[in-house]
């Protein structure tokens, strides 16, 4: 491995420098793996002369727990971000054979495995991340599906191969992140799985979680009911960052613009979800409010039925009270005992329906109020059905504006991507002519050597002729 370190005739940095360069390494073997910028350096261990800096008193620099979660957290980097690039220049969705998302997996199985608690079944001892990604059901409900889907996928057998599925099923859903962070902030049910210095529980695994926010830009459809994912082996392929001194010089210049497109492409996306969610709300309301409007309807057709039969009540006592005082007043006058008992009874009765019909007449004045009541609710119902169908209609249209400038973005964005190709690609020119004049000037200036020689070889060979001749 000592063949991959570059070397050159450029003076050595100074021990300040190679300090810091130093904080952010990956030790393998008896190497060293630094991050620089985006990629990674390897340097053998005894190249390298380290001066202590001032720690703070809580960290011990030679701490190998700490050194761990550190390089797990800058190849997390990496790793993200170059998956981030590459599927943005691909323009594609990713399927489950591109390299740089299985490496993605692979750092993040790393990070999952780090500082796990060992389990003792009758086969042995177990370590497997799947434990933690079960609570991730339970703090958020939405997760189920994922869970649900993981146990019902027939080739799975193991934990490890459950784990790995769900990660692809999160990372499928856009969810990741929020499922990362979830389970990152209750640290107390975590302690049941993982060792109190693990990368889980520590500002490392914060860090990475706000990391894979990024890989929501990315569209991913992954099959996993053919994939063996019980028995594959999770090696880190270190090969995929180390640097290329001509890369970054020449994908500099069109970074700029790809960034703030994709920021430009995010913010339309949140706007765009946002004015969905308003959209759905807004149509549950109108809905709503039919349902409450059909069934005020309903009760305003029930009273208004009932108020026909109080009427229809109240006509008959009105008449049955007419009939009984005209039959009072034409008995004879010869029966007085019995007629006298009878014109009791008649205005006991009397009274009897009269009371009634006034209690009829309360209760019509009060059906006719409700019965106004209710016109006007409904003359209010609809004047705000009407409202939110206008505002409804304002934010389907603007809607409809936000996909097209989605849409113009995208275009825009494949622009810049073809020309920061074209640019790279008339760098790459200019720079094979330039080794090309390099090459004509170093012929000359051999040629112009030759005939230096020649020239003297001349002069010698002239001075000795005048030699003889004197």
């Amino acid at each position: 491995m000592s063949d991959l370190t570059p070397q050159s005739d450029a003076p050595t940095p100074t021990t300040d420098k190679i300090t810091q360069a130093a904080r952010e390494t990956i030790y393998l073997c008896n190497f060293r793996v630094s991050v620089d910028g985006e990629w990674l350096c390897l340097r053998e261990l005894n190249d390298i002369s380290l001066t202590p800096d001032p720690e703070p008193a809580h960290e011990d620099p030679k701490d190998p727990i700490a050194i761990e979660r550190l390089n797990l957290m800058n190849m997390a980097k990496l790793s993200i971000k170059g998956l981030i690039e590459s599927a943005l220049n691909l323009g594609r969705t990713l399927d489950s054979d591109y390299a740089p998302l299985q490496q993605f997996f692979v750092v993040m199985e790393h990070c999952l495995k780090h500082g796990l608690k060992s389990k003792k079944t009758f086969l042995g001892q177990n370590k497997s991340f799947w434990g933690p990604l079960e609570l991730v059901e339970k703090l958020t409900p939405e997760a189920g599906e994922i869970t649900a889907s993981v146990k019902d996928l027939p080739g799975l057998k193991t934990p490890l191969g459950r784990g790995r599925a769900w990660l692809r099923l999160a990372l499928m859903q856009k969810k990741l992140s929020d499922y990362m962070k979830t389970i990152i902030n209750r640290k107390d049910l975590l302690s049941e799985f993982y060792e109190p210095n693990a990368l889980m529980m520590e500002e490392e695994g914060a860090v990475i979680a706000g990391l894979l926010v990024g890989l929501n830009v990315i569209d991913a459809n992954l099959c996993m009911k053919g994939e063996d994912l019980d028995s594959q082996v999770g090696v880190i392929d270190f090969s995929m960052y180390l640097k290329d001194g001509a890369h970054s010089s020449k994908s500099t210049e069109g970074d700029g613009q790809i960034t703030a497109i994709l920021d430009q492409k995010n913010y339309v996306e949140e706007l765009n979800r946002h004015l969905s969610a308003s959209v759905n709300n807004l149509q549950a309301k109108v809905d709503a409010l039919e349902k409450s409007n059909t069934k005020l309807t309903e009760e305003l057709a029930v009273a208004n039925n009932r108020i026909i039969t109080l009427q229809e009540d109240l006509e008959r006592v009105k008449e049955e009270s007419s009939y009984l005082v005209e039959s009072s007043r034409k008995a004879p006058r010869a029966d007085g005992t019995a007629n006298g008992q009878v014109l009791g009874e008649t205005r006991k009765q009397l009274k009897e329906e009269t009371q009634l019909r006034l209690d009829v007449e309360k209760e019509l004045e009060v059906q006719i109020g409700m019965k106004q009541e209710m016109e006007l609710s409904m003359k209010m119902l609809e004047k705000d059905i009407c409202e939110k169908h206008d505002a409804l209609v304002e934010l389907r249209q603007q809607l409809d504006e936000l996909r097209t400038l989605n849409h113009e973005l995208s275009v825009k964005s494949q622009s810049s991507e073809t020309g920061a190709k074209q640019k790279s690609d008339i760098i790459s020119r200019l720079e094979e002519k330039t080794n090309q004049m390099g090459s004509i000037i170093k012929q000359l200036e051999s040629s112009e050597n030759d005939m230096a020689k020649q020239a003297r070889s001349l002069n010698t060979a002239a001075g000795k002729l005048l030699q003889r001749q004197q």
